[in-house]
């Protein structure tokens, strides 16, 4: 039975409201300004920024008064980062989004330039085993979760990229030019996800989305990829929904805090 969960603490939710007040604000700022923008009185802010002062969290200015944050969140932060897992994260939602969509489901990072795949859950009939495993690497212009880390350099970066790897034909159905793979990116940034349509592997057609961290770069994308007997146009509409979702999910994971990857 999943276990209930009891009723927000108010005194907590207000002063976390406090914090995020003064996170976001770009100077120190007075009581009532602190006061008026989390929602609160003037009393009730005054003793909980005495409070985090007490921790070693807030400082006041003793010349004007005013409040703002110390880096003491900066070192939790960092403790935090040091053990997050992004792989460990996202190994449940790769687990449901394979249930889900009966294809395999990757999750990739970049690394020097290319495409690593730190996980991999098969499908129910494991037919994408072999093409990817834990630790393969393969291009960012060719495959579904390459082309979202692309857009994080920009036309800059993509031009950079082109210039130092080319964009030899891996298929077929490989983009090969640079007018092309910039109509490819613009149309991926729009839609909000990346389709590799036999552009890697012949035969294969994939679905991928970005996964944003608290600094809203892309840091790993999640993708689905099956034989294109079974990711025809229809069965492709519930599997875009699915990838993007579980890309957003693990993006609030993250502490991303905008809108869709």
């Amino acid at each position: 039975m999943a276990q209930k969960m009891a009723k927000a603490n108010q005194s907590v939710e207000k002063a976390l409201q406090l914090v995020e007040v003064l996170a976001q604000a770009r100077e120190p700022m007075r009581l009532q300004d602190v006061a008026e923008a989390a929602g609160l009185p003037p009393s009730t802010a005054l003793r909980m920024l005495h409070t985090l002062i007490l921790c070693g969290y807030a400082n006041q200015d003793p010349m004007t008064l005013r409040y703002g944050l110390t880096l003491k969140f900066a070192y939790i932060g960092s403790l935090i980062s040091a053990r997050l897992d992004v792989r460990n994260l996202a190994h449940p939602l790769l687990l449901e989004l394979s249930a889900r969509c009966g294809e395999s489901c990757c999750l990739a990072v970049e690394e020097n330039r290319q495409v690593v795949y730190v996980d991999v859950v098969d499908g129910p009939d494991g037919m994408l085993q072999i093409m990817q495993r834990i630790g393969k690497r393969a291009p960012l212009y060719c495959t579904g979760v390459g082309k979202i880390f692309l857009l994080n350099g920009g036309q800059e970066g993509v031009e950079e990229y082109i210039r130092s790897h080319g964009l030899p034909p891996l298929t077929d159905h490989t983009i090969t030019s640079r007018e092309g793979l910039f109509r490819e990116l613009d149309k991926i940034r729009r839609q909000g996800f990346a389709i590799d349509d036999e552009e890697c592997e012949q035969g294969a057609r994939c679905v991928a989305a970005g996964v944003r961290d608290y600094t809203g770069q892309v840091v790993a994308g999640i993708s689905v990829s099956g034989p294109l007997h079974r990711m025809t146009a229809e069965h492709l509409q519930p599997i875009i929904r699915a990838v993007q979702q579980t890309a957003q999910q693990l993006s609030r994971l993250l502490a991303y805090g905008g809108a869709g990857a």
